[in-house]
């Protein structure tokens, strides 16, 4: 076995491993709620007390029938330990903690600052999670406004409170990003962390599962303004690559918005690189990640992020994922070292402009793959920063033809083209 299939053996062990913890995690929480015996996502929620349980991500609306999974693990790559950057990023998560505690206990809605407690948090249903925590729909009892909040245990372990941490932070400084989740303001109690956000629709994965099909490309053009403007934003304004770009982590609503989410393994720029290997969907990672072409500096800077958002825009312009019957991490992880980048099928009738754009994302040399600047320069996101879209309009139609489980039938690329021009 060569070296390289060794490294990939290793991290898919780990991969198991972390993910028997996870399901550990869960079950015990499970066990412990006093509320109910089994995860159900529509029931009463616990977040009126410090006892919630776990369950799976589910969309509020109907269930709609089941579609092969593909793996989505978080992946950690191994690395030399860094002992005395370890002391300082523990010293920086017990600092940033103590920072929240003081601001926790009240969320500021529509400009208006309102004193709250976990009592206040009226839940209405799971709609997802995140990379540390469940969101819920809850209405805030005080003033009637319906917000995401998202739930993260509190279980000690350094790692995942840096998670929480990091999701918090970024959040908080981001509000004046119009392409980045807005946060209210968050409650701390001894085994939880809760984080009030804006509501949204649902997230790009959900889309594509609902239509079962392409989404349009005039619909992509708008989200990849938002979403290259959301990374520029994190990168030039607080030195942060956010890791894992991905369908589930864009957000769309009825308003038209499109904005980033999930910054919980996001991670600080230092001279312009990430230092830390750990973090990451296995399915969206850039080769440089897997493999580095240099092992004694495993560093790699905002391109990462730009392959993960040139896989995602593959995978919602065709419907499908681009490494195909792909059954374990490793097979993935294989492929994207091993195959040529996936490219745009010129039978679908892309435009040249998104062709070549996603063609630029997925330059597997990481050195030639532009950055955000030289990105928002292509005519891609040109034509798109300045054309008219009815997002919301599409977004609407596509919710009402899904919203039952006996309309959820496949949409053909030129019914999707229809119900985005009305």
């Amino acid at each position: 076995m060569s070296s390289l299939e060794q490294r990939l053996s290793r991290i898919e062990e780990k991969l198991k491993q972390e993910n028997k913890e996870a399901r550990k995690r869960i079950d015990l929480n499970i066990d412990m709620s006093p509320q109910r015996t089994r995860p159900r996502p529509t029931l009463q929620l616990p977040l009126a007390n410090d006892g919630g349980s776990r369950s799976s991500s589910s969309e509020s609306s109907p269930q709609h029938p089941s579609y092969p999974n593909r793996p989505r693990q978080m992946l950690t790559l191994p690395t030399t330990p860094y002992n005395l950057q370890k002391n300082l990023e523990n010293a920086e998560i017990d600092q940033k903690l103590q920072e929240i505690m003081k601001q926790t206990g009240y969320l500021k809605i529509d400009g208006q600052r309102y004193p709250a407690e976990v009592t206040d948090l009226i839940s209405e249903g799971e709609i997802g999670s995140g990379t540390c925590g469940q969101v819920f729909k809850v209405r805030f009892k005080k003033t009637g406004h319906v917000i995401a909040v998202k739930q993260m245990r509190r279980t000690g372990n350094k790692d995942e409170n840096k998670r929480i941490l990091m999701d918090l932070d970024v959040v908080l400084k981001s509000h004046d990003c119009p392409y980045i989740i807005q946060c209210y303001g968050a409650i701390v109690t001894n085994t939880d962390v809760f984080i009030a956000m804006e509501l949204m629709g649902t997230c790009a994965e959900k889309l594509k599962k609902r239509i079962q099909g392409p989404i349009p490309e005039a619909i992509l053009g708008k989200m990849t303004v938002a979403i290259v403007n959301a990374l520029l934003y994190l990168k030039e304004k607080h030195g942060v690559i956010h890791r894992d770009v991905k369908p589930s982590n864009i957000l769309l609503d009825a308003k038209g918005q499109i904005k980033l989410c999930d910054f919980g393994i996001s991670g600080r720029l230092v001279d312009s690189k990430a230092k830390t290997r750990s973090a990451g969907c296995a399915a969206y990672m850039a080769p440089e990640r897997i493999d580095p072409p240099d092992p004694s500096k495993p560093d790699y800077d905002i391109r990462a992020d730009v392959w993960s958002l040139g896989i995602s825009l593959v995978e919602l312009a065709t419907g499908q994922f681009p490494y195909k019957n792909c059954k374990t991490d490793f097979e993935v992880l294989t492929k994207v070292l091993q195959e040529d980048p996936p490219v745009l099928p010129l039978s679908m009738g892309f435009s040249p402009d998104f062709q070549s754009f996603v063609k630029d994302c997925l330059t597997k040399d990481h050195r030639k793959r532009p950055k955000y600047h030289k990105l928002l320069e292509h005519s891609f996101i040109r034509r798109y920063e300045v054309s008219e879209v009815d997002v919301a309009g599409w977004f609407q139609a596509v919710m009402e033809r899904t919203e039952s489980p006996r309309s959820s039938q496949c949409f053909s690329h030129h019914q999707l083209h229809s119900l985005f021009s009305r």
